[in-house]
């Protein structure tokens, strides 16, 4: 489901793009503008949705589920995966109503979902995926890393960089141009294969955890 591209080249110059947010749900609809590819919905977890998502790393460090649902079986998929108890039923109910909304706004029956610990980067250099569009979410710990499209220099993406680290490739010019998404947004990610975005790819990567910090991450594909 990861579809990343590590070799990236260059296609013909796109318009600008951008990001919208707000904390209502119905921001995620702007992802179908041609000039957005980033949408944020900036909902705040309850605490005891954070603490049942700490409950699952405690009793879970290796937890990772991964599989094609739809919104009909996707809670109880996810209910036995998560243990069957209190902090399941939580979690599972909250990643329902974010597939049931997935599904709806981009009409599908299902899709490939993975809810994963993590304790090191999943992917920890700025990239485009070659995905339509990818949902991340973070339950626990810090969120997304993303760079706007005006900020980035994009033959510098994979092979491009030289192999240097991001903030040495001139990739993007500051470290004030990372943005980072808040524990429980939900953010929408254009990809390069939605159509007519080659080149407009919102440009991301996975957050540096610290050696006592663990992440559950959510993510939607179609």
């Amino acid at each position: 489901m990861n579809h990343i591209d590590t070799s990236y080249h260059q296609p013909e110059i796109v318009g600008e793009r951008h990001s919208v947010q707000s904390k209502s749900p119905d921001i995620l609809a702007d992802i179908y503008q041609d000039d957005i590819n980033i949408s944020i919905w900036q909902r705040t977890l309850s605490p005891q949705l954070l603490e049942a998502a700490e409950s699952v790393l405690r009793s879970n460090h290796g937890f990772r589920f991964s599989a094609s649902v739809s919104p009909e079986d996707v809670f109880n998929d996810l209910y036995v995966a998560l243990g069957s108890n209190a902090a399941a039923t939580l979690i599972a109910n909250d990643v329902s109503e974010i597939v049931e909304m997935f599904c709806y706004l981009f009409n599908l029956e299902q899709v490939g979902l993975r809810l994963t610990a993590l304790d090191r980067a999943m992917c920890p250099k700025f990239h485009v995926d070659r995905v339509p569009c990818r949902l991340v979410s973070t339950y626990s710990a810090i969120a997304t890393e993303w760079l706007s499209h005006s900020d980035v220099d994009r033959t510098k993406l994979g092979v491009g960089s030289g192999g240097k680290a991001d903030d040495q490739s001139g990739l993007y010019r500051a470290d004030q141009n990372i943005h980072q998404l808040k524990t429980g947004e939900v953010g929408l990610l254009k990809g390069e294969s939605w159509l007519g975005n080659e080149g407009g790819g919102l440009v991301h990567r996975s957050p540096s955890l610290n050696n006592d910090e663990r992440r559950l991450l959510l993510t939607l594909d179609f």
